[in-house]
């Protein structure tokens, strides 16, 4: 049923352009009456992360982020949803980007879906896969020599164990899991945040399982077909598969021989169904990381969100993923660091088709900050993806880093350890890197590209003698290592020299801000001499247009001519403290 007098307020509002469709929609509907779809709704909130740039809080960046994508769906949503009621079709809603999932839409319904002219796009709910790690086929006769408490090599060689003689392990730091589940391992149950002091467990806001129906694409390759080992919709953490506990082993993992950041904490989400998942459980885990939920699915917390959300999957080509929906998920990444969280992304394991190997979301996305792998002679491993990107032609260089990849020893189920090698196994060692310089630096906590900057700083050099494209043997970052190998302790006194004073958690600065709304110029009164240690002021985009630091007597007046109409934020940093706040240009 269509609501005219709605529909008409709508094509107002809106105007009449019809959604795009993904030209695989009318090919599985083709195969079957019913195909699963994603509509996406056009949004405004496409760059959040140039508005919560300058707060200085997660918890901040959190709470707009969560708050006003929440609001813009709800609204954008409504008609839709309504209808979907009436007609009694089942949905999905999402907000962690403005879409909802229909899984069973004929084409009568697709049509209709097409002409709303609040959706932007129907795309497929296309599947994706795990990065598969394999065994080692290394000979690992040095690792029969060491001793029995002896560290892992990839430990030893980010010098994470470094830290851990200063007392930095990863305390007060949250890590988020999405992949195939979490087993309850004994190196890695006491870390996880639902296990309370008494052994108790507590899974409210600590876990969520986006998996609700067996994938198909287990048919052929799977022994139990129609049976998951866990179950659907579990309360509980499960791993499906050993992939997810063997991440979250080398994030977190107590035994001081195997996780990166053994004192921090895990979370996890079930976005795999034995190695299979959708775009659909990929937007669910990721929305329940902004703001986790209760088991009932209710009483969102942005409060709650990690710091850090581990990815070792990819989305490949010939199962879908195109050029077409790769905006999907990039906008979601940006979403998640808007909200101040981290997202580690494993690069691929197509090492070996060379140059422009890096082709999977989300390994290729802006965004995401992808990590290639290295062996134990700290080389770059075989199998570890190449860039540039060349899928969606931007030349973008990836991956940003690489960590230790090959032989890496971690926890399965039932109690277990094996080695594997693979990218999946190098992002967890960033993840639990950047959960150490958390740690060691509270003030770091949300402020995502400032610990992108930090890592690729920081990192050991790698080149490789022959490049590709404009890389030379001399070039960094380049297509290979990224900026090289990561090395958490030279992060730590990187960011100890850079972060030389603690920044109050709230500022005492005396500071009047006039005119503002502005027009010619504005003032910034002290109203005594000062230094300045900062003073940035951001567009809406995030780009600095003014900065400066040095002596001030009293004022500083700041001419404007030439600035765009509209909004900017102001972040001052003194001796007093910090203080920030947000600018209004207007040339009436």
């Amino acid at each position: 049923m269509v609501f005219p007098v709605l529909n008409l307020l709508f094509v107002f509002l809106f105007p009449i352009n019809p959604a795009a469709v993904d030209p695989r929609i009318e090919i599985e509907l083709q195969k079957h009456q019913t195909v699963d779809v994603l509509c996406v709704f056009r949004s405004e909130l496409t760059e959040l992360g140039a508005i919560t740039r300058p707060f200085e809080f997660k918890a901040q960046k959190g709470n707009y982020v969560f708050k006003h994508l929440r609001a813009e769906a709800k609204i954008k949503q409504a008609l839709l949803i309504r209808y979907l009621e009436h007609n009694h079709i089942d949905y999905y809603s999402f907000f962690i980007i403005n879409a909802i999932q229909v899984p069973k839409a004929d084409a009568k319904l697709i049509q209709y879906l097409s002409t709303r002219p609040e959706i932007a796009r129907l795309e497929y709910n296309q599947p994706y896969a795990l990065m598969r790690p394999e065994a080692t086929t290394l000979d690992l006769n040095f690792l029969e020599t060491r001793g029995p408490h002896a560290i892992e090599w990839g430990i030893g060689r980010i010098r994470a164990d470094t830290l851990w003689q200063l007392g930095i392990k990863g305390q007060g730091v949250v890590l988020g899991s999405s992949d195939t589940g979490v087993e309850l391992h004994p190196a890695i149950k006491n870390n996880y945040r639902g296990t309370l002091s008494n052994q108790n467990l507590n899974h409210n806001y600590n876990w969520h399982d986006a998996i609700h129906s067996i994938s198909p694409l287990n048919k052929d390759s799977i022994s139990m077909p129609n049976v998951n080992p866990c179950g659907l919709d579990v309360g509980a953490p499960c791993d499906d598969h050993n992939h997810g506990t063997h991440t979250v082993g080398t994030m977190a993992a107590t035994d001081f021989q195997t996780g990166v950041a053994p004192e921090a904490k895990w979370i996890g989400c079930r976005c795999m169904e034995r190695g299979w998942g959708s775009l659909a459980t990929y937007l669910e885990c990721f929305q329940w990381f902004l703001a986790p939920t209760d088991l009932n699915n209710d009483n969102p917390d942005p409060a709650k969100a990690p710091h850090v959300i581990n990815n070792s999957w990819g989305c490949i080509q010939e199962e879908g993923c195109n050029s077409s929906n790769f905006g999907t998920m990039e906008q979601v990444v940006k979403n998640l660091k808007a909200a101040g969280i981290f997202i580690t992304v494993s690069a691929g394991n197509d090492g070996s088709q060379g140059c422009g190997s890096i082709n999977d979301p989300p390994a290729i996305l802006e965004p995401a900050f992808s990590v290639g792998a290295t062996a134990i002679n700290d080389t770059i491993a075989s199998f570890s993806s190449r860039g540039p990107v060349t899928i969606d032609l931007s030349g973008r260089v990836k991956p940003n880093i690489s960590a230790p990849g090959v032989a890496i020893r971690s926890t399965i189920r039932n109690g277990g350890f094996v080695t594997w090698n693979g990218t999946s196994m190098a992002s967890p060692h960033v993840s639990g890197a950047v959960a150490l310089l958390i740690s060691a630096f509270p003030t770091l906590s949300g402020k995502v590209e400032l610990l992108e900057d930090i890592l690729e700083k920081s990192a050991d050099p790698k080149t490789i003698r022959f490049g590709c494209g404009k890389d030379s043997a001399f070039t960094v970052p380049n297509i290979v290592y990224g900026y090289g190998r990561l090395n958490v302790y030279k992060a730590y006194l990187y960011t100890k020299q850079l972060l030389t004073t603690a920044i109050p958690a709230r500022g005492k600065i005396a500071l009047k801000i006039f005119p503002n709304p502005f027009n010619q110029r504005v003032i910034f009164e002290f109203g005594r001499k000062v230094v300045v240690k900062r003073l940035v002021i951001y567009d809406v985009h995030g780009r600095v247009v003014y900065s400066q630091s040095g002596s001030v007597s009293t004022a500083l007046e700041l001419v404007t001519t030439g600035w765009t109409q509209g909004f900017y934020f102001y972040q001052v940093q003194t001796e007093d403290g910090l203080r920030q706040g947000k600018m209004i240009l207007r040339n009436d």
